[in-house]
């Protein structure tokens, strides 16, 4: 069984299905979607109900995202966040006006599930953002820090990368998994177009809300698959600038 990582996505659906067709899916694939399924480009709705779809076939794990997060607020709870707006919100308001209520009811039913983190059989830690607790992500004190926190990504940039993981300066936190699998910081602000790696940190978000791909990678052998940079695929939108 393969166990691939998906990274963010923000509504571009067309990225993700070309992802998807340029791969070979096996039935006993494990799909973990680290979560940013929307706010960005025009298919944010539509983007959720493949995956609705998607999870019928496959086994998925769906990792909850910041703007999974704001984007429930505003269906459950008709919060019209002028931050989450401004950044990508809109899009994905817009999408929404073509779905019937039951449609935004299973939308909203998939948004309550999504996962704030997991771990799997390897102890590799799946989670959109990071976490700041040296006891692990189920210790934070503010249970939201997992898809905001962006201290694990930058520590993991600036560190040395020749400390050993046994060494007592590799830092606690790092120390508590095999490998740990983020999005929410595109990687292509630090001169990335792949999935990146510190540590043993990979960030799988390669900046699909912007001028990057969707990215997908094996777990185990580390091969990467990516789509065309999605804006390409909508000409006619912007995306997150």
């Amino acid at each position: 069984m393969r166990t691939l990582v998906i990274g963010d996505i923000h509504g571009g659906l067309k990225g993700l299905k070309q992802v998807f067709e340029r791969m070979e899916l096996k039935p006993d694939d494990r799909f973990i979607f680290v979560g940013d399924y929307v706010d960005g480009w025009s298919e944010s709705a539509e983007t959720i109900s493949y995956l609705i779809g998607f999870s019928e076939t496959y086994e998925c794990i769906f990792i909850r995202g910041n703007h999974d997060a704001l984007l429930y607020n505003f269906l459950k709870k008709g919060d019209h966040n002028p931050t989450w707006l401004q950044h990508g919100g809109e899009s994905s308001k817009k999408s929404y006006e073509r779905l019937s209520e039951g449609e935004i009811e299973a939308h909203i039913n998939f948004l309550e599930n999504l996962r704030n983190y997991f771990v799997d059989e390897q102890n590799r830690l799946y989670l959109h953002a990071g976490f700041t607790n040296q006891h692990g992500p189920q210790h934070e004190y503010y249970p939201n820090m997992v898809y905001w926190d962006r201290t694990l990504w930058e520590m993991v940039c600036a560190m040395d990368q020749s400390i050993a993981k046994e060494s007592e300066k590799y830092p606690k936190r790092l120390q508590l998994f095999k490998e740990i699998y983020i999005g929410h910081t595109p990687v292509t602000r630090v001169g990335f177009n792949e999935p990146a790696n510190f540590a043993n940190v990979w960030n799988v978000d390669t900046g699909a809300a912007f001028k990057g791909a969707v990215s997908v990678i094996d777990a185990h052998t580390k091969e990467v698959w990516q789509s065309d940079p999605v804006w390409q695929l909508y000409p006619n939108e912007s995306g997150r600038n």
